[in-house]
């Protein structure tokens, strides 16, 4: 469906229908948000409770850097990715219609589907196992390990750590957070495979503003 504004001389064509152009620039941006989201929160977990004193007693979920490397990097390449294919370049609206970057999309997309993953996996697995930390028995160690999460929903099992302080607390906001990042990078990478792909076979619907009528002879 087209629809065409007069505003004085020139006369504007406005697609009334989202391209793939706009739509990967729109994941493309969030991608690039959640990433650097899921950044942040990976490195705050190398510094319990905000301390650098307790970085040789880290966690083995946090040494994994799920959400460093995979909610983080490895999904900060398909938004910018994205947000390139959306872009009107040399490879833009004409020429080949952004098929180009479209393809490398897809290609960036997977990879950013299969990082979001492991940003996933190694997160639910924290909070099932609980952090590293020292016991009243003084030995550090996972004392939840074995509680399959109910610790979750427990706060008298936190008081068996002892150090570092609010550890447990510290770790669940932290890991929930890049729980939740990771499954919106999930989806949305998902929603940009797909989008890809259709752009690969179709290309972008964008046209170019229609060219100025010529002036009218005096």
């Amino acid at each position: 469906m087209e629809f065409w504004s007069n505003e004085g001389a020139m006369n504007y064509y406005i697609p009334l229908v989202m391209c793939t152009g706009i739509c990967a620039q729109c994941i493309g941006f969030s991608l690039i948000l959640l990433s650097i989201i899921c950044i942040v929160a990976n490195t705050l977990l190398l510094v319990p409770n905000g301390e650098t004193k307790w970085t040789k007693h880290l966690s083995m979920h946090v040494i994994l850097s799920g959400g460093f490397i995979g909610g983080g990097l490895m999904v900060l390449c398909p938004g910018i990715a994205a947000v390139q294919a959306g872009g009107r370049g040399i490879c833009g609206a004409g020429c080949c219609k952004n098929r180009c970057r479209m393809l490398c999309s897809v290609c960036c997309s997977a990879f950013g589907v299969s990082g979001a993953l492991y940003c996933l996996l190694v997160s639910i697995s924290a909070l099932q196992n609980g952090p590293l930390c020292l016991t009243k028995s003084n030995k550090w160690s996972y004392p939840f390990r074995n509680t399959n999460g109910r610790y979750l929903d427990n706060k008298k099992l936190w008081e068996e750590c002892v150090k570092p302080p609010n550890i447990v607390q510290w770790n669940l906001d932290l890991f929930a957070l890049l729980t939740a990042m990771s499954i919106l990078e999930l989806v949305l990478c998902g929603i940009q495979l797909v989008n890809a792909i259709i752009g690969v076979c179709c290309g972008d619907c964008r046209k170019r503003e229609a060219p100025p009528p010529p002036p009218s002879p005096s």
